[in-house]
C-alpha cells in the first residue's frame, strides 16, 4: 500500500520556505543588497543632515560634514554621505551655481573651492567592496603642481618626441573640435568597523590620479558590516510567531487527515485527526455556553401576560362574595 502522508507533509514547509525566501523589496536610497550574503547595507545612518533652525542640537548630532586630512597633500577633504556637504557652497570652480547646493565633497585651496562630486544615492559592490562615487565635479586641471614632484623622471631620449608632440598641438589650437571636459570625481571604498569606541566614520584619503581628476577615499564604519534586509523583517514576532503556528496546524491538519484516510480507512468527520478528543471539546464547550446562557436568561426582565391577583384582605373578601354570588345564580 502507498501512502501520500510524507508529501503532504511536505507541502506546508515548501509554500513556508518560498514565502520566506522571496525577493527582497526595492531597497530605499543609499541602501544596496548584497545578494552573495543575504545582508543589507544601509549608509543613511552615517549621512550628515542639516539641524533645523528651532531644533535644540543633540550632543550626538554634527554640526559639519566628514572630515579627512590630507597629510602630504596641501589640504584637507570634507564630504557626506548620499547627501551634499552641510556646509555653505559659494564659488565653486567651474560648477554651475544651481549646482553648488548638491556638492558631496569638496577641497578649499587658498581662495578656490574645488568639488569632487555631486550627491549620489546609489552605492554598488565592485567585488565584494562596498563603494559610493561621486561624479561631475569640478573641471580637472592640466597640470598639477602638487603632484610635480611625485611624477617620475623621463629620460631625455624621449624629449624630443614630447616637444614634436607639444609643437603639434600647438599648432592646431586654431581648429574648431573640443575634447569633452574632464571632470574631478570621488570614489569612497568601505570597510566594516565594529570598534564601538570609534566615530561612526572614520574617513581617509588614499591618494589620487597624477591630474587630480579622481580621488580615492577608505571609510571604517559599522554601517559597512551590513544587516538584514528589511524586507525580510516585514514580520514582527508575533506575526513570525503566527506564521510559524498557522504551519504546524497546516502540517498537523493535513497529515492526520491524510493517516485517518489511508491507514485507518476513516471517512466523513472523522478523517479528522483526534476526532473523538475533538468532539468531546466541543460538546463540552457548546454544554457550557447552554448552560451561561440559561443562568442568565433569569436576570432578563419579562412581560407577564395576566394580571396579579389582588394581595389586601378587603380585595379577596370581595372577590369571594362575587364568586359566591356567581354560583348561587347557577343554581
Amino acid at each position: 500500500m502507498r501512502y501520500n502522508l510524507p508529501t503532504t507533509l511536505l507541502l506546508p514547509l515548501l509554500l513556508s520556505s518560498t514565502i520566506l525566501a522571496a525577493d527582497p523589496k526595492e531597497t530605499k536610497p543609499c541602501t544596496v543588497y548584497n545578494p552573495s550574503n543575504g545582508n543589507t547595507y544601509d549608509l543613511n545612518t552615517i549621512t550628515v543632515q542639516p539641524l533645523i533652525d528651532h531644533k535644540k542640537a543633540h550632543k550626538d548630532d554634527r554640526i559639519e560634514s566628514w572630515h579627512a586630512r590630507g597629510y602630504d597633500y596641501d589640504t584637507n577633504f570634507t564630504m557626506n554621505f548620499c547627501a551634499p556637504v552641510i556646509e555653505t557652497m559659494e564659488d565653486v570652480v567651474g560648477v554651475e551655481e544651481q549646482l553648488w547646493r548638491n556638492v558631496s565633497a569638496f577641497y578649499t585651496i587658498g581662495k578656490k573651492t574645488y568639488s569632487m562630486g555631486q550627491a549620489s544615492t546609489e552605492p554598488f559592490f565592485r567585488g565584494r567592496k562596498l563603494v559610493l562615487n561621486y561624479t561631475d565635479g569640478s573641471p580637472c586641471e592640466s597640470k598639477s603642481d602638487r603632484l610635480l614632484p611625485r611624477k617620475l623622471n623621463v629620460p631625455d631620449d624621449d624629449d624630443d618626441d614630447d616637444d614634436d608632440w607639444d609643437d603639434g598641438h600647438k599648432g592646431n589650437k586654431g581648429s574648431k573640435s573640443k575634447e569633452p571636459v574632464r571632470r574631478k570625481s570621488t570614489l569612497i571604498s568601505f570597510t566594516c568597523d565594529r570598534d564601538s569606541l570609534a566615530p561612526k566614520v572614520h574617513l581617509s584619503f588614499i591618494g589620487s590620479d597624477p591630474d587630480e581628476c579622481t580621488f580615492f577615499f577608505e571609510a571604517r564604519s559599522m554601517a559597512a558590516c551590513g544587516g538584514v534586509s528589511e524586507a525580510q523583517q516585514t514580520l514582527g514576532p508575533g506575526g513570525v510567531f503566527g506564521v510559524i503556528a498557522l504551519i504546524a496546524a497546516a502540517v498537523y491538519l493535513l497529515g492526520g487527515i491524510a493517516y485517518q484516510r489511508t491507514v485507518m480507512h476513516q471517512r466523513g468527520w472523522r478523517q479528522l485527526p483526534n476526532y473523538t478528543l475533538w468532539a468531546g471539546i466541543f460538546g463540552f464547550i457548546s454544554d457550557f455556553f447552554v448552560i451561561l446562557t440559561s443562568s442568565c436568561a433569569r436576570f432578563i426582565p419579562r412581560r407577564r401576560g395576566y394580571n396579579q391577583l389582588p394581595t389586601s384582605s378587603r380585595g379577596r373578601d370581595a372577590e369571594a362574595n362575587g364568586l359566591m354570588d356567581q354560583y348561587d345564580d347557577d343554581l
